[in-house]
């Protein structure tokens, strides 16, 4: 009896040691997917964020083109290129020449 006692615990023994170890193996798969997974995502941010770092960079440098425009739209020399341009209004005594192909 003794015998068989022994047997049968050495028996479970193994058989919750297998049970933990397929636990923990399970376990490594999971942490080992997630990881991959995370990495993946962590590039994909990395690349949004280089995206949306460039799309800022372009917006300054649009809004600083559009300061500089405001300024240039409240000087004497926009004025007069409105006035040439859109009104046909020239200096007096300038001469204007045209180009005749067109």
């Amino acid at each position: 009896m003794a015998r068989r006692a022994a047997y049968r615990k050495k028996r479970q023994n193994r058989f919750g040691m297998l049970l933990v170890s397929m636990v923990v193996i399970m376990l490594m798969v999971v942490v080992a997917i997630k990881s991959i997974e995370l990495r993946e995502k962590k590039a994909r941010y990395a690349q949004k964020e280089q995206t949306l770092i460039e799309q800022i960079e372009a917006e300054t440098k649009r809004s600083e083109e559009i300061d500089q425009y405001e300024k240039y739209t409240q000087t004497m020399k926009y004025i007069e290129d409105v006035a040439k341009d859109r009104l046909g209004l020239v200096y007096e005594g300038e001469i204007i020449f045209k180009d005749e192909n067109n």
